[in-house]
């Protein structure tokens, strides 16, 4: 009889070789428990998703509240189903003027597909520019816009009409123009290692946009829903984008995306051709629930305006260690950057053994990511850092 181990190896598509897979068996708040009764402190979230914590009572109340009522009925926007409407009211109350229309989707790579095909359709042009060791996704739309040609060179040709450019390289900015759908880009990049706009440089961008006619989209699948110390990223920086992408953290841990935008810019779908963009799935009426649920708990329980005071904490005492060449932070995501003699992936090792969940970036090899859900206690905090500063330690 093979155990789940020996059968996850035999029969699940995995996108990379995971010898060492934890088999989690139930999770709470920030803990994770394996089949053996261990516990792990998880400063991932799922990679940003579970902002309000695992297993959070209001979002586990939506979710079986909503059961009882009904799950998938039609193919999104047939019907008028109350979770999808009572979730993009509360959404858009919270957002600007210009940003009134939400499309829901499954996922974050659905929800930059939709914002691309959506600025395709509204200025009439092809060309579409992102930026050097951005990650967008991995659908196909979505891979062509990805920064770094290691991850996508083995399923080319991809789309055309793609330039890239460098982040927060102001001179760049000239090669946006008239030709230029849109402009993709991550108001913080994550995957390059949490590197954070100069104060200028998003204005100057969102100027540019503003001159070539230029829709600018902005991918908040992992700054979203409070994780830097707002509700939004962009609010850091006293700028609207045209067209807004969001995932990931949204659903309190299920399932959803969205992509908003003005209603004028989103009605374009609808004609020449009808259905300009459809899912199944996507607005599911459960993870509707979840998420309205979920984005109530971070407003009630002010987790976005305590990320940054939480974020500094740990800042402030991990930077000490004598190991660590600097931390880059905004809110509770931290990109941890150790000495260039030291091992990222031996230094993970290290840390799960000792009861740390943390993941290293796709495109920076020299850090290692802490984003921990956003309800950690500063008791919980104060034991992260004891936990991390031992197995730097053990570190050689």
């Amino acid at each position: 009889m093979l155990n789940n181990r020996q059968l996850f190896l035999q029969h699940l598509a995995i996108p990379a070789e995971i010898p060492d897979a934890l088999e989690i068996t139930r999770a709470k708040g920030i803990f994770l428990y394996d089949a053996d009764g261990n516990e792990f402190i998880d400063l991932v979230s799922g990679v940003s998703v579970s902002n309000v914590g695992h297993g959070h009572p209001k979002v586990v109340q939506a979710i079986e509240e909503q059961l009882k009522k009904y799950m998938h009925l039609m193919v999104y926007g047939k019907y008028i189903q109350s979770p999808q409407v009572l979730l993009a009211e509360k959404l858009t109350s919270l957002l600007p003027e210009n940003l009134q229309s939400v499309y829901f989707v499954n996922s974050g790579s659905e929800a930059i597909e939709g914002a691309m095909k959506l600025a395709k359709r509204v200025t009439g042009r092809k060309e579409i520019i992102a930026f050097k060791d951005a990650y967008h996704g991995s659908t196909h739309g979505a891979l062509s816009i990805l920064g770094n040609e290691e991850m996508k060179y083995a399923y080319r040709p991809l789309l055309p009409g793609i330039r890239f450019l460098q982040f927060n390289n102001t001179e760049n900015l000239k090669n946006i123009s008239s030709e230029t759908a849109a402009v993709v880009i991550e108001p913080v990049q994550a995957e390059a290692g949490i590197l954070i706009p100069d104060k200028d440089y998003l204005p100057a961008l969102r100027n540019r946009c503003d001159e070539t006619g230029t829709l600018l989209i902005f991918d908040e699948v992992q700054m979203g829903f409070g994780r830097t110390g707002k509700l939004f990223a962009f609010e850091h920086f006293g700028i609207t984008p045209d067209i807004l992408c969001l995932a990931k953290a949204m659903g309190g841990g299920m399932p959803i995306g969205a992509f908003v935008a003005g209603k004028k810019h989103m009605s374009t779908l609808t004609h020449h051709p009808a259905l300009g963009h459809i899912t199944t799935f996507g607005g599911h009426p459960v993870s509707c629930a979840a998420a309205l649920a979920s984005l109530e708990v971070i407003l009630d329980e002010q987790l976005a305006e305590k990320a940054d005071e939480k974020g500094k904490l740990l800042k402030t005492k991990l930077e000490q260690h004598p190991k660590v060449d600097g931390i880059r932070q905004i809110g509770l995501m931290l990109a941890v950057e150790i000495k260039k003699d030291y091992s990222v992936p031996k230094l993970i090792k290290i840390l799960q053994k000792n009861g740390l969940i943390v993941d290293q970036f796709l495109f920076n090899d020299r850090s290692f990511r802490i984003a921990p859900p956003l309800t950690i206690a500063e008791e919980e905090i104060a034991l992260v850092v004891e936990k991390v500063s031992a197995s730097l330690n053990e570190l050689n």
